[in-house]
Parts: structure tokens; sequence; C-alpha cells
């Protein structure tokens, strides 16, 4: 009985967070979108697994990016690594025992315009668990993932459950800086012109690069 109340209360929870405040914050393109999704990037093309810095206001959080698993999703990500896309960005939604959520908007919740939606790799076989990264999309609209995406502070388990025709996408997983993550959930958080958990301090996402290898590999 508790677990399927647990289970029950992962299902509002994510229909809370990414449908709602996210369809009001237009994850989905418009029709003039540059259509990143076709992964203009073949820099490393042949690699089952992709290595970024992603430096912070508050520390650096490497990731470990399985392009074997999730070829679509890891080309359309580094396509906006590439795209200086996510520097200067914010985490714009932080929510303690649940998700870290950015790679859309700008100090000021002004959102940049994203490129087109992507095919949603759910069935992949990763899952969401503590410390991966996967795509944020709206809600009832399985193939709406654009650049925002989120880091998984707990397991997750309910997000792997298609309680709306999907889950949603992990791509790969945090391999240094999980304590980083940690410390900005942390953060309080606030509702601005309608956005909920908002961090009351604004943590910057400086900067996102591709790295040549693994970090600590020779």
């Amino acid at each position: 009985m508790e677990r399927g109340f647990r289970l029950k209360q992962y299902f509002v929870l994510a229909a809370l967070i990414f449908a709602g405040p996210m369809v009001m914050a237009g994850d989905i393109p418009s029709a003039d979108s540059t259509g990143k999704s076709e992964a203009k990037d073949k820099k490393g093309a042949g690699r089952q697994l992709e290595y970024v810095r992603m430096t912070t206001s508050m520390g650096d959080i490497v990731l470990e990016l399985n392009r074997e698993k999730a070829p679509i999703t890891v080309a359309n990500f580094l396509n906006y690594v590439g795209d200086h896309f996510y520097d200067s960005t914010i985490f714009h939604r932080s929510i303690p025992g649940f998700m870290l959520q950015g790679g859309g908007f700008t100090a000021d919740l002004k959102q940049r315009k994203p490129g087109a939606p992507i095919e949603n790799e759910w069935q992949n076989g990763l899952k969401n668990r503590r410390g991966t990264i996967a795509m944020a999309r709206q809600g009832r609209m399985a193939n709406s993932a654009t650049s925002q995406f989120f880091i998984n502070v707990v397991d997750n388990r309910g997000l792997d459950v298609p309680q709306d025709g999907s889950g949603y996408a992990v791509f790969g997983q945090v391999i240094a800086g999980m304590d980083v993550v940690d410390k900005i959930v942390r953060v309080p958080t606030r509702t601005i012109n309608g956005m909920a958990d908002v961090p009351s301090e604004m943590i910057y996402i400086v900067s996102v690069t591709l790295l040549e290898k693994k970090p600590g590999s020779e």
C-alpha cells in the first residue's frame, strides 16, 4: 500500500515538474527552429562515451555521456555544447529529493530559443538513478525535448515508467562533482514570474566543454 502511494506521488510530481510551468517556459520551439537534432557535430562520432566539463558558479561537474545507448540525445546535447548555447545560462529549477534542472534560461529568466525537438530515447536501458542526467520534456508529449536537461539527485524510478506514454530519457551520468550538484540543490528556492522552485541565488552554468578523454585517464 505504502509503495503504491509513493509511486503515485512520483507520477504526480513528475507531471507537475515537466508540464505546467515547463510548457509555459516554452520547451517546444517555433516552426523556424534551427534544427539542432540533426547532429551536425562529427567530432568523436565513433566513440561510445563522451566527457564534458560543466563549469558552474559553485564548482565543476564532469559528465560521462553514453553515445552508444543514447546516440540521438548525446549528439543533440553536444551540438548545444559546440554552439555555446549553455554558456551563461542558469539552473532554473531545483527540488531537493528529486532533481536539478537547467539548460534553457538566462539569469533574467529569459528563455534561449532552442532547436528542434528530438526523439525520446527513454527505452535505451539507462535508468533515472541518482547522479544520472536526463532530458526534460513537456508532459504528455514524448518527443518534445530540446535543450533542457535535469540531474537526478535521488533514484527517480517513477520517471522510467511511461505514465504519460513514455518515460524520461537518460543519456549519461555525473562522474565527478556530485557534491557540487548536492550543494546547488540545497540553495533555497522561490517562485518568480510564475516559475516555481527557482534558486533564490542564481546558479550559473558558466560554460560546458567537450573533453578529449576521460579525466584522469592516461
